[in-house]
């Protein structure tokens, strides 16, 4: 029986055959919802898909290969010798060993307003506001002239003409164009490391990237090294480090109906290793000590590791992204300016980014002019490729100034317990960025007990860190 629902017309009845024929080629599979916000794969990506074991098969991109409708993510790979693409045939299954990187498809999208994010103190938590957030797929982009949306204001406590209600397309598809993006399926590992020291290295080489399961996460590195290490990785690929808003976009994807829809488990693997999963949610907050409450470990005890830890992921099976709370917490691309434009690249001197710009805490170094310049550090990269926030109160509460989309301050209200900033959503932790920390982490810390999550955002200085790593996107435009 041949199903030709998919399938076009090469020739048809081509009158100078001696028999009149129709001749077909099976079109690629595009899921209707999607609306235009199809899997963009360009070369060394390779689509597969992923049997609940971890077996790996290369795709027929003419069959359904991926549904949202379904919560199955559309997932490719990138393999370590990338001269061996054409030796895997459709359906073939593609060893774990020749696996370098995998992502998965965030497809473009608008999402309605639930709550403009407009708090500017510590309140009272509100457990009703975790729901399902409404979106629509589409290569589309919202407009103030059109009945139920707004133009996204893509700025730091801007609202523009939106209002609770409307549509807005996520900024995270706006600021580089394009019809979604690959995000990393992992944290980043860093390639050849056999312990978690060695995986704690700061340096600029993107040939060490590596995006798997079950790998140490790359920790240990300024922010500067992060991003210019994931910018060289794939250029044809634009390749970057992960912007704030992208993982806004995760997280709204992620609590939609095309996603898991609740609290994401936590990596609790103490070694930091990539792909883990808690075997029962931690029941306190981040307590310095691995009491009963706030249990981690690196062996069986109390975790799984991947390819059984389907709740530690976007969509509650192995099409998912993983390691979104806990595990490593994670920087992402950002910066905040200060009243004079600057960019603040770092608390003091022995706590940089490694970008150059001015220091946020500059009384730390008995600087009496009140700016200290750093000259010699990287240049700052272009704006697509950061958020840009500002706040110059030095309060770790000023969630007004959000970017709307960016899963900040549309997660309040907030409250303090026991000097943790929480949000509404799951008591995740919720600290705005400051001068004196002018860089947000994601996702949380291994040992953060049950304060991480997909709407975990804390601060840090940009600088060298244990417990921090990062997470590469790529944006492929054709």
């Amino acid at each position: 029986v041949w199903d030709y629902s998919s399938w076009s017309p090469i020739i048809k009845n081509v009158s100078n055959y001696p028999v009149r024929c129709n001749l077909y080629f099976k079109t690629e599979y595009n899921e209707s919802i999607l609306n235009g916000a199809y899997p963009v794969l360009e070369e060394p990506l390779i689509a597969v898909t992923i049997e609940s074991d971890g077996t790996v098969k290369r795709a027929d991109l003419g069959s359904k290969w991926y549904s949202y409708e379904e919560k199955i993510w559309a997932n490719a790979i990138i393999l370590k010798d990338e001269s061996t693409n054409n030796n895997y045939a459709v359906g073939a299954t593609i060893p774990e060993e020749a696996i370098e990187a995998y992502f998965v498809w965030i497809p473009k999208y608008r999402y309605q307003l639930w709550d403009l994010g407009l708090y500017d103190s510590l309140t009272k938590i509100d457990t009703t506001k975790p729901h399902e957030i409404p979106i629509i797929f589409g290569d589309y982009n919202t407009s103030d002239s059109a009945n139920g949306e707004c133009t996204t204001p893509m700025e730091s406590g801007a609202s523009g003409n939106c209002n609770v209600g409307d549509y807005m397309t996520h900024p995270a598809f706006i600021s580089i164009p394009s019809k979604g993006f690959w995000v990393g399926k992992f944290e980043t590992g860093y390639e050849g490391a056999t312990s978690t020291i060695e995986a704690e290295v700061n340096e600029r080489d993107a040939i060490k990237i590596i995006i798997k399961p079950n790998v140490y996460s790359w920790r240990g590195i300024q922010v500067a090294n992060a991003f210019f290490t994931s910018y060289d990785y794939k250029r044809n690929l634009d390749s970057h480090m992960m912007k704030n808003t992208e993982w806004g976009a995760v997280a709204y994807l992620q609590h939609s109906k095309y996603g898991s829809g609740t609290n994401v488990r936590l990596n609790n693997n103490s070694a930091s290793i990539t792909g883990y999963q808690a075997n029962n949610e931690p029941t306190c907050g981040y307590t310095g000590t691995n009491e009963e409450c706030n249990r981690y470990c690196n062996d069986k005890g109390c975790n799984v590791s991947y390819p059984n830890s389907i709740l530690a992921s976007t969509t509650n099976n192995i099409s998912g992204i993983f390691d979104m709370s806990g595990g490593a917490a994670e920087y992402v691309m950002s910066f905040v300016k200060d009243n004079n434009n600057n960019y603040i690249i770092g608390r003091h001197n022995e706590a940089t980014s490694g970008f150059k710009g001015v220091l946020g805490c500059p009384t730390c170094d008995n600087n009496t002019s009140g700016i200290i310049e750093i000259k010699d550090g990287e240049n700052i990269p272009s704006s697509n490729y950061y958020d840009i926030y500002i706040n110059t109160t030095n309060n770790n509460y000023d969630y007004f100034n959000r970017i709307l989309g960016d899963a900040t301050g549309e997660m309040g209200p907030f409250w303090r317990l026991n000097s943790r900033n929480l949000g509404s959503w799951y008591s995740n932790h919720s600290f705005y960025i400051r001068p004196h920390q002018p860089f947000y982490q994601r996702g949380g810390y291994y040992e953060n007990g049950m304060e991480p999550g997909m709407f975990y955002f804390g601060l840090a200085n940009g600088s060298i860190y244990e417990t921090n790593t990062f997470r590469l996107v790529l944006t492929p435009t054709i």
